[in-house]
């Protein structure tokens, strides 16, 4: 927005001057006072000119040039009373008395009927001066009135820097604010009018330093953000050897919010076909919130936490979301029929104390007897087995099945070696995380009582995944992690669906087909949904994973 010092209009003396030929004596001697910023000697003067039944359309212009006068003389409360009966007359300057109602309007700390009569305003070059002396007036004041009103006034393009340049100057934005502003930066991304090319182009934003970790020299490689983005970065390698036209930038969040929002006023972001990351839920909502507004797909590459993403239209998780967990969960039990009674532990994560609390409610509704319901850690996981009968010798158990929802491989360790010392069969359902512990033999377990449940399982013995661990080996020295594949798949499922032959409208490509074959996991549906939802559970044979029918 171009900014200037207001000052009087001038030039609308000279050009409002030719009212009406001849003109009064008096009212030359007025304009001659105004041109000459003797402000107070003009009121009076023009002040005997202002009734129309007596003097016609010049009572307009001398109601304007009072206008002035009052202004000049710091009077906005009687430039108001000049002015507002003559901005609606049908005369040949309505607009710029309307212009100068504004300005009237505003120095009387009328903000809100300033707006409105600008909005009445029609010729464009006045509508600009308009704008203009908007954010003049409006760059300093209170945030919640900016936020209050933005909806009505926002066509205002003044009203909008006012209100950004309000937000910017505050270290802490609540929601609603991060909302407005990245409403402001979608629509100034939309005023650049970006070009899309045939080129598939991915921003990729990840916190790879923070307050305490501020040298990229110093990730550590088993980080699982450096894993992610290994993946991340081997995935484009190999699109473009395959021909796949593609670019990825990639931009540190640094885990800080007011970096990450001036992040995203960088131009490279706005042309981006796909953003992909950040990972904390305070960056990923800032990310989300400029996605939307911007009308770019945000993908978040890890976590499962993100249900409200099914209200908005451009965010994504790439894994299941723990209603789609949920789901798959209680319609496995229903298919396998091992019995009514369930008996749920959980960790104190976020995702599995929701999904715990989600299956709780669906199991019951489903006709399933919930037995157990409890809180587990490294402690009393054993406790909470053997609490239902599961233990060394005993034949007889309070529960045809359990759920245990932990990613914490201390967790893990008590369960899986309770069940190496049992000669019972009780069908357990852990997270697909326990088959990368390494204490966990199954093959070894006299009964099958593990099923692991999907949450973009890796298809460890397929050709592409055989494939890919020998090509990354021979790329990194080393062999991918699951962070690093799930990178490597994010790419693949992006590809699949943005691309120069199928068009860069991912939700409309999502929306083609139900399922859709992964490359390094077990496969995607996204259709009519932000997230996941094929989550299969799986049991091992002849030590090879394969999804229960």
């Amino acid at each position: 927005m171009k900014k200037f010092l207001l000052a009087l209009p001038v030039f609308f003396i000279l050009s409002l001057a030719v009212a009406q030929i001849p003109t009064p004596d008096a009212y030359r001697k007025a304009q001659s006072e105004l041109a000459a910023k003797n402000y107070w000697e003009a009121i009076p003067l023009f002040k005997q000119f202002t009734d129309p039944k007596e003097y016609g359309n010049l009572a307009n212009y001398a109601s304007f040039h009072l206008a002035e006068a009052s202004l000049g003389a710091n009077q906005p409360g009687q430039a108001v009373a000049a002015l507002e009966p003559i901005v609606s007359a049908n005369w040949a300057k309505s607009d710029d008395a309307k212009y100068l109602l504004a300005i009237a309007y505003f120095k009387n700390q009328q903000n809100i009927e300033a707006l409105q009569i600008i909005k009445k305003i029609k010729d464009d070059k006045i509508m600009g001066m308009a704008e203009n002396a908007t954010y003049e007036n409006l760059k300093q004041v209170s945030v919640s009135f900016m936020i209050a009103n933005l909806q009505e006034f926002k066509e205002n393009k003044g009203y909008g820097e006012a209100l950004k340049r309000v937000l910017e100057s505050q270290s802490i934005l609540s929601a609603t604010e991060r909302a407005a502003y990245y409403e402001l930066q979608g629509k100034a991304n939309e005023s650049t009018n970006v070009v899309k090319d045939q080129i598939l182009d991915i921003v990729v934003i990840l916190p790879f330093t923070n307050s305490s970790r501020t040298n990229l020299s110093s990730i550590p490689q088993n980080d699982f953000v450096f894993e992610l983005y290994q993946g991340l970065e081997y995935g484009v390698e190999q699109l473009k050897k395959s021909g796949t036209k593609v670019n990825m930038l990639t931009f540190d969040s640094k885990r800080d919010a007011a970096h990450l929002q001036n992040l995203l006023a960088d131009p490279a972001i706005a042309s981006a076909d796909i953003i992909i990351g950040p990972i904390y839920p305070e960056e990923a909502d800032i990310v989300s919130n400029f996605a939307e507004t911007a009308r770019i797909p945000f993908v978040h590459p890890l976590s499962n936490l993100g249900d409200r993403f099914e209200e908005l239209n451009y965010s994504y998780l790439f894994r299941p979301a723990v209603s789609s967990i949920a789901n798959g969960i209680v319609d496995g039990l229903r298919k396998q029929n091992w019995g009514k009674r369930v008996a749920i532990g959980y960790s104190g994560s976020s995702r599995d104390e929701m999904l715990a609390k989600m299956l709780q409610d669906q199991l019951g509704r489903a006709g399933f007897q919930l037995v157990k319901f409890e809180q587990i850690n490294s402690r009393n996981t054993s406790e909470f087995l053997q609490g239902l009968g599961i233990r060394q010798g005993q034949a007889s158990m309070a529960v045809d099945q359990v759920i245990l929802l932990s990613d914490d491989p201390t967790i893990a360790q008590p369960a899986f070696s309770l069940m190496e010392s049992i000669t019972a069969s009780i069908p357990t359902l852990v997270m697909d995380s326990w088959l990368g512990f390494n204490f966990a033999n199954y093959e070894m377990l006299e009964f099958p009582n593990f099923y692991f449940i999907g949450n973009n399982t890796l298809n460890f013995y397929s050709e592409p995944m055989e494939q890919f661990r020998n090509k990354f080996y021979s790329k990194y020295l080393n062999f991918p992690s699951m962070n690093a594949s799930l990178g490597a798949e994010v790419v693949n499922w992006v590809s699949s669906n943005l691309s120069e032959t199928k068009g860069f409208d991912l939700r409309r490509n999502l929306d083609q087909k139900a399922f859709q074959a992964g490359k390094l996991t077990w496969g995607f549906n996204f259709q009519g949904a932000h997230n996941n939802q094929y989550v299969p559970l799986f049991t091992l044979e002849a030590g090879e994973l394969k999804p229960l029918q």
